[in-house]
Order: structure tokens, then sequence, then C-alpha cells
């Protein structure tokens, strides 16, 4: 894509953040190369078959320059982050704790134990996790992995395991894998129930697919990007469950803190007592969170996890000589940690409290948004800058969370969608091209927001006019180069990809193989019944049982008025001889371990070996033919 150069207007507010932000202090830099034992050169990790799935050296053009130089092109602030996340290689926290960053979107962590190491987090792929061990042992010796903890149930903090271990030594008990209680079900939820739309909109969001360069993708603020290789699980064997459980594994006591409902529905933290270092997972990083991440997610606990951050200050706050996360740079000394932790809790307390003060005021999420400030106290931390969340769609998400995507105000209840509301504002205003003008001036104007809003309306009624196309790709871009969030720059240039180039794709699958292989059988069925196409399926009155063999377990699913129904019941397999309903249109039978083959026909596969059918065989095809098969590369700024 051809970048257009920042306008006047944007390059002006950029400069003059340069006077009004701290760049004097730079602790953060100091922090950031503390530790620091070598890197990997180059930073370019390829799959088996030669694919690159992770290259740092791509943002080789952050370094060198002071963050007060920062290009007309990037915030500033912005700039200054991304040079800091950009930072890779392997990094002694304390004796006995190594860090990677800089390998892919998140870091992973080595625990020194009697006999071996264990792993935090092992990334998002399993080439840069068997990258970043690879440099670890480079420096540390061949030391063998003994556990890996994932700390939450987001794919970067799991997806890579089988870089540092393997199914077989874990079935073995050489490796103990420890994980939140709920982790795998949430793991395999959020990436196969949606996951085809989060990894459609995360495209957009962490920008993976962009020119990297000053006016292009400069990171996502909480990290570079995600890597683009090979995702799996293997399932935890131990389950953490309670606060204050302790685990000593290796030689290496771990006391345990349950954190759920924070930035993952399963997370948790722990602290290592001989070592005086506590793991925080993703809940206090250096910037301000999502409470609702734009790629899609459900919306997160404000009020909650500024408590999990209150006990974790009163439970180790007195004993800790280091705080590190799954993200950035570990924080040292007790006082520092006292307060980067308390700053944290302030931030999400705040946005949690002050947003539900002026809910019950009467003000709506967007006019809370428009208005709402931080404290100077808050303001002035580098950390609690909205590089990855932002306060304006976290207030939102608060607004959201206890009082819906509906205001109150009828006026606003029923509104038409976009491809109907478009041609009536435009056919308002006095055609495409009077709005196209109007939105012309605005941008000439500086004022971009109000551009972007009439041509998103001109989109939707001639998405094909070239003039249009032209002005909302520009003004998209000029928004991507004022903006300090990193994933609003990415959303904003993505946009302009799409106007300019068309729909450029997504970059991963959600769904790998291995975690579909960990569904378990009312989650296959969900999987299913979500993608029924109810309007085609009215009229269809369907039940199907399936046996897994190897379960010994029976589910009838029953298909009527568009609604696919799943249960279990007594049935063959066990022994038993049904549940007394009526019998079956048809019966599939299928082996537990070969599931998988149950998705490939979801998926289209219809030649698909390892189900048997009988009864009325056609009642099978009948039900997969009326699922729709998902879209990977939907529009989003187009109809």
């Amino acid at each position: 894509m051809e970048h257009k150069p920042p306008t006047e207007a944007i390059a002006t507010a950029n400069r003059a953040q340069r006077s009004t932000l701290p760049f004097e202090d730079t602790r953060d830099f100091t922090d950031a190369d503390r530790g620091f034992l070598g890197r990997l050169d180059p930073c370019v990790v390829t799959a088996a078959d030669g694919r690159v799935v992770w290259d740092n050296d791509s943002y080789s053009f952050l370094s060198g320059s002071s963050p007060v130089d920062a290009p007309d092109s990037v915030h500033p602030s912005l700039w200054r982050q991304s040079q800091l996340c950009a930072k890779q290689g392997l990094y002694e926290v304390v004796p006995g704790i190594y860090q990677v960053r800089g390998l892919d979107l998140s870091n992973i962590s080595f625990i020194e134990g009697d006999t071996g190491v264990i792993v935090i987090d092992p990334l998002v792929c399993t080439e840069t996790a068997a990258a970043a061990l690879a440099l670890y042992r480079a420096h540390r010796g061949e030391r063998a992995v003994r556990a890996v903890i994932y700390t939450h149930s987001h794919v970067d903090h799991f997806g890579g395991v089988l870089g540092v271990t393997t199914q077989e030594a874990v079935d073995a008990g050489e490796v103990a894998v420890l994980a939140p209680e709920g982790f795998t079900e949430h793991a395999v939820q959020e990436n196969v129930y949606a996951g085809t739309a989060m990894a459609r909109r995360a495209s957009y969001m962490y920008g993976a697919l962009l020119d990297r360069g000053p006016q292009g993708q400069v990171g996502c603020g909480l990290g570079q990007v995600p890597s683009t290789g090979e995702v799996a699980l293997i399932v935890p064997t131990v389950d953490i469950r309670s606060t204050g459980e302790r685990h000593t594994v290796d030689g290496i006591e771990i006391e345990f803190q349950m954190a759920p409902g924070t930035e993952a529905p399963a997370e948790m933290h722990f602290y290592f007592p001989a070592l005086k270092a506590l793991c925080m997972a993703e809940n206090a990083t250096h910037n301000l969170h999502n409470l609702l991440t734009l790629r899609g997610a459900l919306v997160r606990d404000p009020h909650g996890w500024a408590g999990y951050l209150t006990e974790a200050l009163d439970t180790f706050g007195d004993r800790t000589d280091v705080v590190f996360a799954s993200h950035h740079w570990p924080t040292w000394g007790r006082e520092n940690i006292v307060e980067f932790l308390s700053v944290q809790r302030d931030l999400y307390a705040y946005l949690h409290d002050q947003t539900l003060r002026q809910l019950n005021q009467g003000f709506t999420g967007i006019e809370i948004a428009e208005t709402f400030q931080m404290p100077p106290a808050l303001e002035k931390a580098w950390h609690t800058h909205g590089y990855y969340g932002s306060v304006s769609h976290n207030v939102k998400a608060v607004y959201q969370r206890y009082m819906g995507w509906f205001d109150g105000n009828p006026g606003r209840l029923w509104q038409h969608p976009p491809q109907a509301l478009g041609p009536r504002y435009v056919a308002a205003m006095g055609g495409v091209d009077r709005v196209v003008e109007v939105a012309r001036a605005a941008f000439d104007d500086g004022d971009f927001r109000w551009a972007a809003t009439l041509l998103d309306h001109v989109i939707f009624t001639d998405e094909s006019h070239s003039g249009a196309r032209e002005l909302y790709a520009d003004t998209f871009e000029q928004l991507a180069y004022g903006a300090e969030n990193a994933v609003w720059r990415n959303f904003f240039l993505s946009g302009a990809t799409e106007l300019r180039d068309g729909v450029f794709g997504t970059p991963t699958t959600a769904a790998s193989p291995s975690l579909l292989g960990q569904l378990t059988p009312e989650q296959i069925f969900d999987t299913f019944a979500i993608n029924v196409n109810g309007p085609c399926a009215w009229d269809l009155d369907l039940t199907i049982d399936v046996t897994f063999v190897d379960l010994a377990a029976d589910y009838r699913l029953t298909l009527r008025n568009g609604v696919l129904v799943h249960r279990r019941v007594a049935g063959r397999a066990s022994g038993a001889t049904g549940d007394g309903s009526d019998p079956a249109t048809a019966t599939a039978t299928v082996t537990f371990a070969t599931k998988m083959r149950l998705l490939a026909l979801a998926a289209g596969d219809a030649d698909s070996p390892g189900v048997e059918v009988t009864g009325d065989t056609g009642a099978l095809a009948t039900l997969l033919g009326v699922l729709d098969r998902p879209d990977p590369g939907f529009t989003i700024v187009t109809p």
C-alpha cells in the first residue's frame, strides 16, 4: 500500500506531545535492558516449510533514535513504547529466573529448578517457543524442561507448548503442566465458538499483514505482533483451584493466587518464596490493558481486576523483590513494586467507579468516554498510557458490562443498519458528491473523525465511488498517525489498506487442529449448533444419535425449529436401552479418538472416513447441508 504523508494538523499535534510528555523519565529503558545476556541474531524464525513466522528485525527502524525524535507519522508516546517492546533477547530477571522477550507478542520465562527448568507461558507458536528455549540453553546450558505453567487461557500463553515439550513427555509424567481451573474450556471456547470472527478482527487489531515502518505498523503496544506458526495445546495435568494453594515443582515452591474474570476468564498469579519473585500474568503490564479487546471477547471485570491487584499487594507486596509478567519488562525494588501495582490497581478501579458514577447520572457510554479524564497522578506514569487498551473504549466496555448496547434513548432503539442508514443520510445531505465535498472540507480542516463519519455513510451507499474510497483511506491513515493507541493505529491502517487494495485476509486460524482436538463432545455439538442456518432448517425435524464407542457415551441430537439441541443419554454403548423417546432418524458411530472426523464432516468433507451411519443415511447429510461455513475474509469497512 502506498502511504500518504501526515497532514500538517497531525504533524503539529504529534510535535506538541513531545513537549508535554515526561520523556526525561527513562527508567523503563534502563529496566528493559537490565540483565541482558544475548540476543537472537538474526531475529527471524521460520517454520519447517521455510515460511517466516516471526521477524523482529523488521522493526529495526525503531532503534537508534530518541523517542523525542519520533517521526511525525507516529505519536511519540507510541514510538517510545514500540522501541521498548522491540528489544529482544535473553534477560536475567534475578538469578534463577530468565526471560526471553521480543520473540513473539508475549514473553516466555524460565525458572531454574533442582534438575531442570520450569517454563512459564510458551508463546504463540511452536517455532518461536523452540527458538526461545534454544536461546536460553545457549546461555544457561542444556537444562531439561520439567514443567510448563500457563498463566491464563489466551493463545499467546500456551500455543507454543510443543516447542518446549511433547505430549509424550507429559503423558509419561516427565513434564507437569499447571494452569488455572477452567483453562482448557476457556482456551478452546474462545478460539472455536467465535474464533473466525475474532481472528478476522485480530488481523485489523494487530496489523500482522501491514507494512512495517514509520507510516505502517509499529507494534501493538503489548508487544509487536503475534507470530504465525503452529499453534498447539497440551491439556494441563494440574489444575490450580484456590488462592493460597502451594505446589513444589522441581524443588521450587510456588504459591498461587487465583484471578478469574480479569484479563482472561481463567487466570492466576503466583509467587516464588525462595526467589522473592511475583508473576502477575497479564494483569499488571506496562500499559493500560483492554476491558473489551477490539478483536472481540467477553467484557472483563475491572472491579474484580482491581480487587485481585489489591489482594496481590496485600499478600505478596512486603516480601517481593521483583515483579515480572507475561509481557513487557520487570519491576525491581519493593517501593517501586508497591507503587507500580498500586497505580495499576487504581487505573482499573477509577475506570470502573467513575464510569458507574456518571452512568447513574444519566450519561451514556459514548458521552462518558468523550469527556472522561484520568487523574494527573495516573496520567504521569508511562505504564498507564493506552497503548493497547484505551480510556475511550474501556469506558464504553464498563458501560456495556452493566447496561448493554442500548443507551436508553428510544430514538436509538431501532436504528437502521449501515447499508440502509447510509443512503438515507447521503440523500438528505444532497447526494454522494455533496457528502464527499463536505468530507473533503472536514479533512482539510483536520476534523478527521467527522470526515470518517461522513465517508462511512458514502461507502455504504456507493462503495465503488473512487473519490470517496480514496478520501476515506486517507482519513483513516491520518487518524492512525495521530493515535497513541497501537491497536487503534492498526485498525485505521487496516481500514485504509482494505479500501485501497481490497480484503487482505486473515493471517492466522484461531482454531488449530491441536485446539480442535481438545473439544469435548458437548463442545463439538455446540460448534454444529452455532453454524446451523436457521431459516434453511425451519422445516426440518431430525433426530440423530451419536455414539462415541471408546467413551461408552451416547448423545442425541435433535434439529427442530432451526435449533440443534444435544444431550447425553443412556444408550447402546453403555448397555442401556435408551431414554424412552422416539427412535432416531439415524445413528452415527465414531470413536472419540477420531472425533476430528465429525469436525471434518461439519467443515464440508462429506467423504471423511471414520463415521458409520445406520438408519436414514441421508439424515446426517441433511444436517450437514444446513451448516454454514464461517468466512475468514469478510469485509469490515465496506458493505
